[in-house]
Parts: C-alpha cells; sequence; structure tokens
C-alpha cells in the first residue's frame, strides 16, 4: 500500500471506533488531529534498508528513510487519546509494526492501560495486544531479598568467596561512602529486618506481585533500594531465580504486545540498549510532550560524591576477590586504580574547598545568629572548569575507565561460571549482586568526571558545571554535577536521530501562541520532518469560564508586603467558595501564611497537600464536595498539572503568584548566562515561555468539559500590568477578563 492508502485506512479505523463508540460526542477538532497523525505516521519509512544478499528489509537502500514527526497541541476536551490511538494502531497492524506510547505521569500510563486501550480493543475490526513497560527499578530482585533476609546462601569463613559484612548485610551498601559507618539501633535493624521478611513472606505467598506500586504504602528509597532489580547486579538467564523474576515476566508480555505503554524517563534511559522495540520501526505517541526537555536534562545530567568514597575501596575488596578466584589477569590493575582514584577525589574535595569552601560553608551554616540554608551551591561560570582541578579530575577519570574495564572482564567470568557451574549458580548470583550494588558509582564518577573535562569549543554551547555542599547532622557532602545545558541538542542526538515517525502531543505546546519555544526545546526546531498543528478546545471558554486579575498594591518584589496583601485577599474570596476549589501557590511560605490567615470557619474547609498523601486528599476532597460541602485544596506547583476535577469539584482556582521558575536552578541559570554572554536575552527568550506553558497548564485545572462554570483568581498584577503578562495572557483560553483591586469586594459568580 501506498502512504496515501495507509493512512486513508487509518483514518477509516478512527472513524469505525467513533461511530461504534456509545455517548460519543461528536469533535471535529479530535477528527483533524487523528488525520494528522494518520498522514504523519503513515508517511514515515520504517524498518531496515535491503541488504546485499537480497534480503528485503521492506526499503530500497538507493532512497535515504523518510523521517515524519507531527508536533500537535490539543486543547483540553479534544479527546487526545482516541484521536492518537485508533490510527496508530491500526497502521502499526497494517504495517507489521509496533506503537510505544509514553507519557510523563503515572495517572496517564493507567488511565491508558486499564481504560483507554481496553475500550479500544473491543472497537477495533482487528485485535491487538497491549502492555506496560516499567523500568528494572520498580520490581524486587528475589536475589537481593534473599540477601536481606538472611535466606540467601552463606559466604563464611572457609567458603571460597568470603562474607565482607556478615554482622550487618542490611545496610552494608547503603553505608559503603560513608568513612565511618555508623552503629545502628538494634531497633532500626530489626524493624527494617521484619520489613523484608514480611515482603518475602507476599511474596512467596502470591500475596503481592513484586510490583512497588502495588504495595499499599510503597516504602521510602532507602528501603526499597537495597531489594530492588537493577542491571548492574543482575545475571539475566544464569540467575537460579530468573523463571520466577518478577522484571522477567513482566516483560514477556512485551514480546506479542503490539502496543507498549511507557514513561518518557524509561524511554531515554532504553536508548540503545533494545529494552524497548527498536525506534526505526515503531511509531512513536509522546502524550504530556511539554515534559520531554525536563526529562532529558535531568537524564543526562550526572553526580558524583567527592568526600564519601568509601564505596570504591569496598568494591574493589569484592572485586579483587572474585577476580583471584577466577584467575582473571586484570585484578592486578585494581587496587592501583581503585587508590589513585581515591586520592584523586580527595584532591579534588581539597581543591575545590579551597576554592569555593567559605562560600560553601557560609550558605550552609548561615550568618551569625541566623539558620543555615543546610545545602549551598557553587557554580562555574560558563562551565570553565579552573585549571586546578583539571589534573586531578583527569587522573579521576583515567582510573575510573581502568577500575570498570577490569569490573567488566571479572562480571563476564561470574556469568561464565554461572553457565558452566549451575550447581554453584545461587552462590555467584549473591557475589554477582554484591559487585553490582556498588557498580553504578564507578560508572557515574566516570560520567560525572567526564563531563566536567568536556570543553566547548569556541562559539559552542557549554556544559552546567557546579558543587554542592549539604550537611547531614554532623557530616556534609561534597558533590560534583554536570549537565548538558540544552535539552534540544540532547535530544536531537540521543533520539531524534533513531526515531522515524513520532506524534508529540499536550494540551499546552504552545507558548505565548507559538509553537518556537517547544520545538527549540525538544530539538525539533529546523527538522524538516516536524510539522506543527494546534487544535483547539471544543469548549466555550469566554461563556464558560471567567479570568479574574487581581492587583495588589505591593509590588511583587516587595515579598513581604506582596505575601501579606494577597493572602489577605484570597482569604476574603475563599469566603464565597460554595462547593470546589484549588489555590496554587509557588512557595511553601505563601502556603504557611495562607493557612495561618484563615479565619475559624474556613480551617475546616481546606485540605492541605503537604498534610496528607495525594489520593487521600482527592478521596476526601471529592466526598465533600459530594455531600455538598465546600472544599478547598491548599496545593503547590505539582497541584497544578494532571488534577482532573470537573464539575462541582473545582468550580475556582486561585493563582497566588505567575509560577517563574524557582531561582535556584543551577542549568537554568547556566543557560541564562550563556544566552547574555551571546547577546540574547534569558527572561524574554526562556524564562517567559517556560511560565506561559506553566500558567497554561494551571489554569487548564478549571474548565475540564463542555458543561463546567469556573472562576479563575490571579494575585500577581503583572499578568495585566507588564508587556509580558500580555504574552502570557495570549497563551491562556480565551476567558472573559475582568480586573479589580486587592481591596476592593470580591466579585461573585
Amino acid at each position: 500500500m501506498s502512504s496515501l492508502e495507509w493512512a486513508a485506512s487509518a483514518l477509516q479505523a478512527f472513524d469505525g471506533v467513533v461511530q461504534a463508540s456509545t455517548g460519543f460526542r461528536s469533535r471535529v477538532g479530535q477528527r483533524h488531529m487523528a488525520e494528522r497523525v494518520a498522514t504523519t505516521l503513515a508517511a514515515a519509512t520504517l524498518g531496515k534498508p535491503r541488504n546485499d544478499e537480497g534480503d528485503d528489509g521492506g526499503n530500497d537502500p538507493a532512497d535515504p528513510p523518510t523521517r515524519a514527526i507531527a508536533v500537535i497541541q490539543a486543547g483540553t476536551g479534544v479527546g487526545k487519546s482516541l484521536a492518537y490511538c485508533a490510527p496508530a494502531i491500526a497502521l502499526a497492524l497494517a504495517r507489521n509494526a509496533r506503537v510505544v506510547i509514553s507519557t510523563a505521569t503515572v495517572a496517564l500510563q493507567e488511565q491508558l492501560v486499564h481504560k483507554d486501550l481496553p475500550a479500544l480493543a473491543k472497537l477495533l475490526p482487528q485485535s491487538f495486544r497491549f502492555a506496560l513497560a516499567k523500568g528494572r527499578g520498580r520490581y524486587v530482585c528475589q536475589q537481593k531479598l534473599e540477601r536481606l533476609t538472611g535466606t540467601a546462601p552463606e559466604l563464611g569463613q572457609g567458603d571460597e568467596f568470603e562474607a565482607e559484612d556478615p554482622e550487618d548485610d542490611l545496610f552494608a551498601d547503603q553505608d559503603a561512602g560513608l568513612s565511618v559507618r555508623p552503629v545502628r539501633p538494634a531497633h532500626e535493624v530489626a524493624a527494617r529486618l521484619q520489613f523484608y521478611s514480611g515482603i518475602a513472606e507476599a511474596l512467596a505467598s502470591g500475596a503481592w506481585d513484586g510490583d512497588r506500586d502495588a504495595l499499599d504504602t510503597p516504602p521510602a528509597a532507602e528501603v526499597w533500594l537495597p531489594m530492588a532489580a537493577d542491571a548492574a547486579s543482575c545475571t539475566g538467564k544464569h540467575c537460579p531465580s530468573f523463571n520466577q523474576c518478577v522484571y522477567y515476566e513482566r516483560r514477556k508480555t512485551l514480546v506479542g504486545a503490539q502496543v507498549i505503554v511507557v514513561n518518557h524517563d524509561l524511554l531515554l534511559a532504553s536508548l540503545g540498549n533494545r529494552q524497548l522495540p527498536e525506534l526505526d520501526n515503531s511509531l512513536l505517541i509522546l502524550d504530556e510532550a511539554h515534559h520531554l526537555p525536563a526529562i532529558a536534562l535531568a537524564q543526562f545530567g550526572c553526580r558524583m560524591d567527592l568526600g564519601r568514597h568509601g564505596w570504591a575501596e569496598q568494591l574493589a575488596r569484592r572485586a579483587v576477590r572474585v577476580g583471584v578466584r577466577f584467575e582473571v589477569t586484570e585484578v592486578a590493575d585494581i587496587p592501583t586504580h581503585a587508590a589513585q582514584m581515591r586520592q584523586a577525589l580527595q584532591e579534588t574535595e581539597r581543591l575545590v574547598m579551597d576554592l569555593y569552601g567559605y562560600a560553601l560553608r557560609a550558605a550552609v551554616d548561615g550568618p551569625a545568629g541566623a539558620p543555615g540554608r543546610g545545602a549551598a551551591r557553587a557554580r562555574l561560570p560558563l562551565g570553565e572548569l579552573p585549571e586546578v582541578l583539571q589534573g586531578p579530575l583527569g587522573r579521576v577519570a583515567h582510573h575510573a575507565s581502568g577500575f570498570l574495564d577490569a569490573l567488566r572482564v571479572i562480571a563476564a567470568a561470574l556469568r561464565a561460571e554461572m553457565r558452566d557451574q549451575p550447581a554453584m549458580a545461587r552462590k555467584l548470583s549473591t557475589v554477582y549482586a554484591q559487585l553490582g550494588a556498588l557498580a553504578p558509582r564507578l560508572e557515574q564518577t566516570l560520567d560525572t568526571a567526564q563531563l566536567l573535562l568536556r570543553d566547548a569549543a569556541p562559539d559552542a554551547v557549554p556544559t552546567a558545571k557546579w558543587f554542592t555542599l549539604e550537611a547531614h547532622g554532623d557530616q556534609a557532602t561534597l558533590q560534583a554535577h554536570a549537565s548538558p545545558l540544552l535539552p534540544g541538542a540532547t535530544l536531537r542526538h540521543q533520539l531524534w536521530s533513531k526515531v522515524r515517525g513520532a506524534v508529540l502531543t499536550s494540551a499546552t505546546l504552545t507558548s505565548c501562541g507559538r509553537f518556537d519555544f517547544f520545538l527549540r526545546e525538544s530539538g525539533l526546531h529546523g527538522d524538516d520532518a516536524a510539522t506543527t498543528l494546534e487544535v483547539p478546545s471544543p469548549f466555550d471558554y469566554a461563556t464558560q469560564g471567567r479570568l479574574i486579575a487581581v492587583e495588589t498594591r505591593a509590588e511583587v518584589r516587595d515579598t513581604a508586603g506582596y505575601v501579606a496583601e494577597m493572602v489577605q485577599a484570597l482569604v476574603r474570596d475563599l469566603a464565597d467558595v460554595r462547593h470546589g476549589a484549588l489555590v496554587l501557590f509557588t512557595s511553601r511560605d505563601q502556603l504557611r501564611q495562607a493557612v495561618e490567615a484563615l479565619p475559624p470557619a474556613l480551617k475546616p474547609v481546606v485540605l492541605l497537600q503537604t498534610a496528607m498523601p495525594r489520593t487521600q486528599l482527592l478521596a476526601t476532597h471529592r466526598h465533600r464536595v459530594a455531600e455538598g460541602l465546600p472544599s478547598v485544596i491548599f496545593g503547590m506547583q505539582s497541584f497544578g498539572e494532571g488534577l482532573d476535577l470537573p464539575g462541582k469539584l473545582c468550580e475556582s482556582v486561585f493563582i497566588a503568584k505567575l509560577p517563574f521558575a524557582p531561582p535556584d536552578d543551577p542549568v537554568g541559570e547556566a543557560r541564562a548566562e550563556w544566552l547574555r554572554t551571546i547577546g540574547r536575552d534569558p527572561f524574554s527568550e526562556l524564562v517567559v515561555p517556560a511560565t506561559a506553558i506553566r500558567l497554561a497548564q494551571w489554569v487548564g485545572r478549571a474548565i475540564r468539559s463542555e458543561d463546567d462554570r469556573a472562576s479563575v483568581y490571579c494575585y500577581d498584577k503583572r499578568l495585566v500590568r507588564t508587556s509580558y503578562g500580555q504574552r502570557l495572557l495570549n497563551g491562556l483560553p480565551p476567558f472573559a477578563l475582568t480586573t479589580r483591586r486587592a481591596g476592593a469586594l470580591a466579585a461573585h459568580a
């Protein structure tokens, strides 16, 4: 079939689903989006070209593969999930390809897997299978759990692998970076052991399936990580528990699935490791795509401890013991690499404290008589590494690389022995896990040192580099950090070079009415394969909603005066709430002052995000509104997105302050600094567009259906009194806009 025929067939499948759906409300915008999805994905060349032996991969090597990428902003109420799922799946089935759907939030993943895709499977004429893919770390490792509960094979005296930390295995790897291992209270050790024993019993009995998300109360990271599956400590098919492994059992569901639902973190982390289907033979959908740039920066940034490296000595001891047993010649280099790397890290730590220690300690400790911040940061201007640090960091990279090479040889020898000696597999898997538990710290050290040493070519984009000092009781941790500066450049190289056909969608991809900012951030600006489409919401915003700009007398930069006046106006407006409402703050201090100012009559009405788990809070809110009681949620920035509270659940949204990004983001600081050096305005080019997307998300909590009526209050007068405020307004739904003074009487619906 030609691409036009494929597209027509896919759109026909979408139309068939719509006609077969009961209670469907016709949406012109949804079909427009489905049409763009179909034509875009049909145009992409999938699969490998023909090879010299005549094996037909489906493409002519004389013609370069066609890439096609659609960037679609679909307003609230368009029904974008159906608009991309139906045509994309129909196309994948026709072309013998697969669909990878990536989201940013667990809520949307669950909606797709438990609601949207099952419903679609009943309506499409051709059957398909779908599966949810999670990262390995979401599942328990049975071998680790055996070690933690004391049921793993003993590695004691007389064994060829002697136990290294027999007195306390529960915290051995967790404490490996400390120079002095803390003495754990007996009750803490007992509680941890009881937890792991209970988990093991639940897993063995079938009461728990091994998925962290399935636990009633997911454990804290420091409790979960010691028993979580991870690639570094996994022996795969050589593991004696392989046939019962939770992670690999879940992966089996992916094998026959035509549709795989993942998240952006896993998508980026799996590039190049075959954990997910090859992207050059898959159709990629990125929902909630406005999160992709930030997730990319977090994914490709790195850090390492400069002052806590006892783990290196421990890893070296473990590696030498195993390497000698298997006569790995490279083991002779490990003590030198480990010792030299630690010495170089110590030298780097000393030099960093010589250069930046006074400022770091002053910020951590605070001025005399005033509390400190507990953490401080020193950023390197324009990413230029002082010459005095280049030598020791170079040695860190050199010896970390040599250490890692030797470790890989030992790991290969261990896997070979497990294959040849299956009777020893259980003991050897425990040894492999002990090595793997600390190996990621070595990889992280190497990656960070290399990125810190990277120099930008003249006129090129620098790397963000900084050091942090954080106090933990009597101890302080010094860390080095490095991150790419532009997410777009990283995504262009790491992701888009591998993708043939993709759709990126969200309700907020334009900023101030334009796609330019998102295209730059996502790496698609100037890409001939990328097209854009804006599908407006079917809602009549001018009739259904209103935006009330409340102007304070105090300027926003007068923090104390502004917050006091804002809180006073907010409390007055909250008195008019009859059903559900949402208040969004940009800082905990704002929230605190608002709570303190609540009159006795309003205190029982308010639910604090900081006071209870999100699920419990929302359930309480829904119950109150259903009972006819007023209920107001006080939330921070994370509540400004992803909340779906239609109808009476959210008839008012109150925005305490425009959601500018916090000023302490080192990557944002470094990027703004670089833009200024090349004569560009970071506020106009970076800060305002990013704020516009965030504000659009916040305002989007108000109108969720065609029947909703809601008001949005904003107490930041910059929205209507500045030129950039007008730009922000251009990116918001066309609400009826009114303004009033903070001291004036509240407007009534």
